[in-house]
């Protein structure tokens, strides 16, 4: 990675939802922001942001008609062990598991172990409002976050993966998982890019990350 002002990162850009608002949230805490399916870029970058809105399988065909599925799947996948840092969010997130409920005849990226279910029985389907988290163990790129953490959630469905893999959860009728990690590989549920400051704040813990200063873990 070339030494940058501003470190570039590169927003998997597979032309599903609005993908450049989670671009513009990313420039507005320091990054240099690419909506980008050029994998030369992709190459250059000093960190990967697949986002995703929709449906899992139409979001998984649209990656792999991309030509994305591939890069995807090795960035979070070194990014797991250690590389390059990766963010998934939303279905972005879920992308990122072996499979989902809503389309079960479709392969998830499987770079993370788990599967993605329906959320709880009784509850208002999708979940569209602001929650708190939960924290399992705080990530790095959350330690600037304040208590309690207020983030905003469009879903139906949530990953359900072994719990040494999940930093926090939100209360929906139960708990529903709202944030994983792995290495470096970051993902989140809920839409950092439409949670107002704390969302911001956790974007910027990621874009530092992606300029080689991490922050130390809280918690």
């Amino acid at each position: 990675m070339q030494e940058r002002d501003r470190p570039l990162l590169a927003v998997l850009d597979y032309g599903i939802g609005n993908l450049r608002s989670a671009q513009k949230a990313l420039e507005r805490v320091g990054a240099e922001a690419h909506l980008t399916a050029d994998p030369g870029l992709i190459a250059e970058a000093d960190g990967l942001v697949l986002p995703g809105v929709g449906a899992f399988g139409r979001c998984m065909e649209a990656l792999r008609t991309a030509g994305l599925e591939d890069i995807a799947v090795t960035g979070a996948t070194d990014a797991a062990e250690g590389g390059r840092p990766f963010l998934g969010v939303c279905i972005g997130m879920q992308m990122l598991f072996e499979g989902s409920d809503e389309a079960p005849g479709v392969a998830g990226l499987g770079a993370l172990r788990g599967w993605v279910r329906r959320l709880p029985d009784g509850q208002k389907h999708p979940q569209m409002q602001w929650n708190t988290l939960d924290w399992c163990r705080r990530p790095s790129i959350a330690s600037d976050l304040a208590d309690p953490v207020w983030v905003y959630f469009v879903h139906s469905y949530a990953v359900d993966g072994p719990d040494h893999l999940i930093t926090a959860t939100c209360d929906y009728g139960g708990p529903v998982t709202a944030m994983v990690d792995r290495g470096r590989c970051w993902a989140t549920q809920f839409h950092p890019e439409k949670s107002s400051a704390a969302g911001l704040a956790l974007l910027g813990g990621f874009v530092a990350e992606c300029a080689g200063r991490p922050v130390a873990p809280v918690g």
